[in-house]
């Protein structure tokens, strides 16, 4: 039986309670949150990210005990540290079951006669084929554990161009139309793909771009933030770990009939 279809369970730490998730891009912002997210809903989560100095910390401090937690340092476009990261999931917990892609390489600015086509490349090569790379191990994984939920991150910008990132806001949409294909692939193996969309995201690159702002224009650092939030229907910017918690939802028992979606968490920016 579900946990969450029990009436005798009344705490959601249990939703993914005996799971194993997989968390990339694991930083600072949004990584860590997915990570907080999966742990508090029960969970045993392996982290990912390039730096094994910085994984080591911040697993230390997501759960001092060490009980429900790894880190393995990850180069999400290098095949054979994707299949080790894969390894050390199973290896440690016995299966794994859910993935949260969140690593990504952001930085693609600029229009058509001042944008790096280099930075394109790398976008790409990180955002689209290196999701790929850390999903073919992880879909196996997950195909012997019986099934799971991955999670990709996507970014508003596919929709609604608010800043010169167009490489970036393109590689995030290959990634979504990818996909739509993974769904008939891997469907059959009760695998289940959806995309978690933010926009603006409360944590630290914002809060630095609102205090800069702030700063340069005289402004408190509320008058700054509303200059971007002031028009949404919630008046108010999501935070990383609003964000984190829907990917959490994806790959929990709860959304065991969803897949092939993408949803907005955004405040209600694009509601109408």
């Amino acid at each position: 039986m579900f946990y969450f279809l029990d009436p005798a369970r009344k705490d959601s730490s249990v939703l993914l309670e005996g799971k194993t998730v997989l968390v990339t891009g694991v930083g600072p912002g949004l990584g860590s949150e997915c990570a907080t997210s999966a742990l508090k809903l029960g969970a045993n989560v392996v982290i990912a990210a390039r730096n094994e100095e910085k994984l080591a910390r911040i697993a230390a401090e997501l759960d001092p005990t060490g009980e429900r937690i790894a880190y393995r340092a990850t180069d999400i476009t290098d095949a054979e540290a994707c299949e080790a990261l894969v390894d050390t999931a199973v290896g440690r917990f016995g299966e794994l079951n859910g993935l949260i892609q969140v690593a990504a390489y952001e930085n693609v600015w600029g229009g058509l006669y001042d944008t790096k086509f280099e930075h394109w490349r790398t976008g790409f090569d990180t955002n689209v084929l290196g999701a790929l790379t850390v999903l073919r191990p992880a879909a196996k994984a997950l195909k012997a554990a019986g099934g799971g939920g991955v999670v990709f991150i996507g970014s508003q910008s596919m929709f609604k161009p608010s800043m010169p990132q167009a490489g970036y806001a393109a590689s995030k949409n290959a990634l979504l139309t990818t996909m739509y294909y993974l769904v008939d692939e891997l469907g059959p193996d009760n695998i289940r793909l959806n995309m978690v969309v933010p926009s603006w995201m409360w944590g630290p690159p914002v809060e630095m771009l609102v205090d800069y702002n702030a700063k340069t224009k005289n402004i408190t650092q509320d008058e700054a933030l509303q200059e971007i939030v002031g028009t949404f229907p919630l008046r108010r910017m999501t935070e990383d770990g609003e964000v984190a918690d829907v990917a959490a939802f994806f790959v929990s028992d709860l959304a065991k009939a969803v897949t092939g979606q993408h949803l907005l968490v955004n405040g209600g920016e694009l509601s109408r």
